[in-house]
């Protein structure tokens, strides 16, 4: 058990027996209550005659000592039970707060920070998922692997501030081309992975490829300081099919990677793995 979950566990027991003692002094002004209607009625009766009077006044007392305990007893309870709440309260926020936290740092440990995207360890996790999935019901998917061309030139004449605008610009447009059940991460660098979950046959991912190459081709300008700067970014895409090309993560991403470098010798924009 957690430090939290036991602090949560100690609050839940404090609050439980000062909600006891809340319900006995209830019972008990409950009850003197009772007598205190009790003793109306013997006064309204002995009031005629005069004869018992003593002895109601003197049960009278005796119940008005009970209410002032019990009162008493009450703004204890009350007060405990203020304490309690604060206490709770303030419990509940640090939970929460750790509990963010983890969040934070969960998200974190599986995306990219410059561009939000998965990382190569979720995106492995989300291939090995795929590949169980193709297994089990026989379709193909299909991996990408993509890198830019001639970005060191932007970095080296323009800064890597460029740089970063650039990279997650086409992280935006490959997010914007991801259908809801495929992947895209940045491998690092200037490379990204696209994952496609379930494809039927080779035409469309070559369509799905010229598609991604059109978007991350389309004009960008980014406005520095002093002027405009207008860019078109090319990049080159490898891609691997399975089972054809692989029936393993490690086996499929380097098939992708190998016919990158085919379609960045070729200046194809896209090549399928031989």
């Amino acid at each position: 058990m957690t430090e939290d979950s036991s602090k949560t566990v100690r609050a839940t027991k404090r609050i439980s027996r000062v909600l006891e003692k809340s319900e006995q002094a209830t019972e008990l002004v409950k009850e003197s209550a009772a007598e205190l209607a009790s003793v109306n009625n013997v006064l309204k009766q002995q009031m005629k005659g005069r004869a018992g009077v003593t002895e109601a006044l003197e049960r009278n007392a005796a119940v008005e000592d009970k209410i002032e305990r019990a009162t008493e007893e009450l703004a204890a309870v009350n007060h405990a039970l203020e304490g309690e709440i604060r206490d709770r309260r303030l419990l509940d926020h640090q939970f929460a707060a750790i509990t963010e936290q983890e969040e934070a740092a969960r998200h974190a440990s599986f995306h990219d920070v410059l561009t939000g995207l998965p990382n190569r360890a979720l995106f492995n996790d989300r291939l090995e998922h795929g590949l169980a999935q193709a297994r089990r019901h026989g379709w193909s998917l299909a991996v990408m692997f993509l890198d830019l061309d001639k970005f060191k030139s932007i970095n080296d004449t323009h800064g890597h501030d460029v740089g970063d605008v650039v990279l997650k610009e086409v992280a935006r447009r490959l997010k914007e081309n991801t259908r809801d059940d495929d992947t895209v991460c940045r491998l690092g660098g200037d490379e990204f992975l696209y994952l496609l979950a379930e494809v039927p046959d080779g035409r469309t991912v070559a369509l799905i490829a010229q598609k991604i190459s059109d978007a991350i081709q389309a004009p960008l300008t980014i406005d520095l300081r002093s002027h405009a700067l207008s860019l078109r970014i090319k990049p080159s895409i490898g891609i691997s099919i399975y089972p054809k090309d692989g029936g393993s993560v490690d086996a499929l991403v380097i098939s992708a990677d190998m016919a990158m470098y085919r379609a960045k010798q070729s200046a194809s924009g896209y090549a399928f793995a031989v």
